[in-house]
C-alpha cells in the first residue's frame, strides 16, 4: 500500500466532505414507559422464581356469545423459594379462581397483572401447579394478525369461522399464562370444547374428540415440544381435511391441511408447495424442528401467522403477497408468501425463539431472508439475488432494528427488509456458499429448541464466520444510516473508506475495478492501494447493502 501524500490526503478529505451524511440515530427523548410495559417486558422477581414445565389450557368457546371460559394448569419447578407469582391475563378477561392442592388461594390484580399468594412453602427444586379458573369476552382483534385478539367470523355457509392470533400483544389476551417469551413450558395439552358441528384445530397432535352430552365436542391436542406462548392458538370452523408424509431429514414428517370445504380443492392445488417448503429449508437450515408434533397449515380468518406446527393461512391460494410481488422483482409471484415466510418461523421463531421482543429481528430477518433462499433452491442464484435486491425498495431505515429491552417494546419494520439483506451481506462477507449453508445449519442444531439474546446470534455469526462483526451488528441493528463506499481515483490509485457509519466501522467490501473482481478492507479512514490500470472503473458488489459515492468527479 502506497502512502498518500499530506497534500493529496488534504485534498481527498475536503472533497469527501462536501457531502453531507445523516446523523447517527439518537433516541427520542421523551419516550416513556408505564409500570404495566415492565411488568409485562422484563423478568420480575415474581416470574423468575419458578421455572414453568407444563401448561393444560382446558377451554369451552362459544361462538354464540364470544366468549372463552376454562382453566389453566400451570404446572413448574421451584427455583428459588418464594410466595408470590406473578400471572399475565388481559382486561376484560378476569381470573375467577386459583387452587393448589385444593387450596383456594388469594390473588389481587393490577392491570393486566395477577398477583398470586401461594399458601404452601415453596420448596427449592419441587414440582407443583396451580389451577387457574377464568373467562370472560376476550379482546376481539381488530386487524388480525396485527392487532391481537380473537377473530370471530362466519363462513359462506354462516358457520362459525374463528382464530386466535397474538403476536406482540401476548397470549394473556385469550388465556391465563406466564406471558414472557423467556420461559416455556416443556410440553402442553390443549383442550378446546366448541359446538358439535365445528372442528377445533390447534397445536401438536390431535390425541382425542371426546364426544359431551351437551352436543358438543372437545379436541385435546398435545404438543411434545417447548412452545412460546404466542405460538399457542385455536382455530375453529367446519373445516375440510387432507394430508400427506413428507419424507424428510428426520424420517417421515405427518403433514395435515384444514381449510374450510368450499376451498378444499383449490388448497390441494396451493398447498402442494408446503412440501416444497420443507424440502428447501432443511436444505438450508436443517431438519424440520417439530417431527414429534408434525406440521399443519389451517386456514384462518386473516392473513396469516407462525404459530407453532399450527402454522395460519388466509393468502386466498394465490402466489405473491395477496397476489402481489413484495420484491418488484417478478421471483415473489413464484410462491405463496404466507406458506414459505410463516413456515420459515418453524425455524427461527418457534424454534429458536427470542427472549425480548426488543431482539424480534432473530424472528423476522431471518424469515425474510428464507424467502429469498426459497427461491433460490427452486430458481437459481441469480434469482434468489434479485428477490432479496428488490426487496430493498420497502426499506425506511427510520428507527433502528433492535427495540427497547425489558418493555415489550420492538424496533423498526426494517427487521424483515434490511434484516433480510443484513444476513445476505453477511453471505457476501463469507464468500463460501457451503460455508454459509453450515453457519445456517448450526445456528439451529446449537439453539434447537432455545430461548435466545440477539447478542448470542450476533456473537455466533461472529465466531463462525471467523470475522468480527461487532461494528457491522452495531451498524445494522442499532443505527438507521446506510453506510457509504466512499472513493476517489487518479490514475492507477484507488482510495477509499467508508463514511455514514458507526466508530470502527470496517466491513470488508468485494469491488470491481473495470470488470476485475477484488476484495478490500475499508476503514473509516482514507485508504489507498494500487490499481492494474488507470482511470479504473469502479462497481461495488451489489449483494452488500450499501451506499456508494464516488467522488472522482468524473
Amino acid at each position: 500500500m502506497k502512502r498518500l501524500s499530506s497534500i493529496y490526503l488534504a485534498f481527498l478529505i475536503s472533497i469527501l466532505h462536501l457531502f453531507p451524511v445523516r446523523a447517527q440515530y439518537q433516541p427520542p427523548a421523551n419516550k416513556t414507559f408505564t409500570r404495566q410495559d415492565t411488568l409485562r417486558g422484563s423478568i420480575t422477581p415474581e416470574r423468575a422464581w419458578w421455572d414453568l414445565t407444563y401448561y393444560h389450557l382446558d377451554i369451552v368457546v362459544n361462538p354464540a356469545d364470544s366468549t372463552i371460559n376454562g382453566t389453566n394448569t400451570i404446572t413448574y419447578r421451584v427455583v428459588k423459594p418464594a410466595g408470590l407469582m406473578q400471572i399475565d391475563l388481559q382486561e376484560p378477561l378476569r381470573i375467577i379462581k386459583a387452587v393448589q392442592n385444593n387450596n383456594v388461594l388469594n390473588f389481587k390484580r393490577e392491570g393486566n397483572v395477577y398477583w398470586i399468594e401461594l399458601a404452601e412453602k415453596q420448596e427449592q427444586g419441587s414440582n407443583y401447579s396451580v389451577v387457574l379458573t377464568y373467562g370472560g369476552k376476550p379482546k376481539v382483534s381488530t386487524r388480525p394478525p396485527w392487532s391481537g385478539g380473537i377473530t370471530w367470523k362466519k363462513d359462506n355457509n354462516g358457520l362459525p369461522f374463528i382464530a386466535s392470533s397474538c403476536q406482540g400483544d401476548g397470549a394473556s389476551l385469550w388465556w391465563p399464562c406466564k406471558d414472557h417469551m423467556y420461559d416455556e413450558p416443556d410440553s402442553m395439552l390443549i383442550s378446546v370444547n366448541v359446538p358439535g358441528n365445528l372442528m377445533d384445530v390447534s397445536n401438536g397432535r390431535l390425541r382425542s374428540v371426546v364426544k359431551q352430552k351437551n352436543k358438543t365436542k372437545t379436541y385435546n391436542w398435545f404438543i411434545a415440544n417447548p412452545i412460546d406462548n404466542y405460538g399457542v392458538n385455536i382455530n375453529i370452523a367446519d373445516y375440510a381435511h387432507f394430508s400427506e408424509i413428507f419424507n424428510g431429514e428426520k424420517g417421515q414428517l405427518d403433514c395435515n391441511y384444514y381449510v374450510l370445504k368450499e376451498n378444499l380443492e383449490k388448497a390441494k392445488l396451493q398447498f402442494k408447495q408446503a412440501p416444497m417448503m420443507l424440502e428447501a429449508f432443511e436444505h438450508w437450515f436443517g431438519q424440520y424442528p417439530f417431527y414429534e408434533d408434525g406440521y399443519k397449515l389451517v386456514e384462518a380468518p386473516y392473513l396469516g401467522m407462525e404459530h407453532q406446527s399450527s402454522v395460519t393461512y388466509g393468502n386466498g391460494f394465490k402466489n405473491g403477497y395477496r397476489g402481489t410481488d413484495l420484491s418488484n422483482s417478478g421471483w415473489g409471484l413464484k410462491f405463496d408468501f404466507i406458506i414459505i415466510h410463516e413456515s420459515a418461523h418453524e425455524w427461527f421463531a418457534n424454534s429458536i425463539t427470542f427472549e425480548d421482543i426488543a431482539d424480534m429481528w432473530v424472528h423476522e430477518s431471518f424469515a425474510n431472508y428464507a424467502e429469498n433462499l426459497y427461491v433460490e433452491y427452486y430458481f437459481g442464484k441469480e434469482a434468489g439475488s434479485e428477490y432479496v435486491l428488490g426487496a430493498r425498495a420497502n426499506i425506511m431505515n427510520d428507527i433502528p432494528i433492535i427495540g427497547i429491552y425489558n418493555v415489550n417494546h420492538k424496533g423498526s419494520g426494517d427487521m424483515y427488509y434490511k434484516g433480510g439483506n443484513m444476513l445476505n451481506t453477511i453471505r457476501q462477507i463469507v464468500n463460501d456458499d457451503e460455508k454459509w449453508r453450515g453457519i445456517l445449519r448450526g445456528l439451529n442444531k446449537d439453539f434447537y429448541h432455545q430461548v435466545v439474546k440477539g447478542s448470542q446470534i450476533e456473537n455466533y455469526l461472529s465466531e463462525k464466520t471467523g470475522i468480527n462483526l461487532k461494528s457491522f451488528f452495531d451498524q445494522y441493528l442499532r443505527d438507521i444510516r446506510i453506510p457509504v463506499f466512499e472513493y476517489f481515483v487518479k490514475g492507477n490509485n484507488l482510495t477509499f473508506r467508508w463514511n455514514n457509519c458507526v466508530p470502527g466501522f470496517d466491513m470488508p467490501l468485494k469491488i470491481y475495478s473495470s470488470g476485475k473482481e477484488m476484495n478490500i478492507s475499508p476503514k473509516t479512514g482514507p485508504t489507498t492501494i494500487k490499481l492494474d490500470s488507470e482511470n479504473a472503473i469502479i462497481r461495488v458488489d451489489p449483494g452488500y447493502y450499501v451506499a456508494t459515492l464516488n467522488v472522482t468527479g468524473k
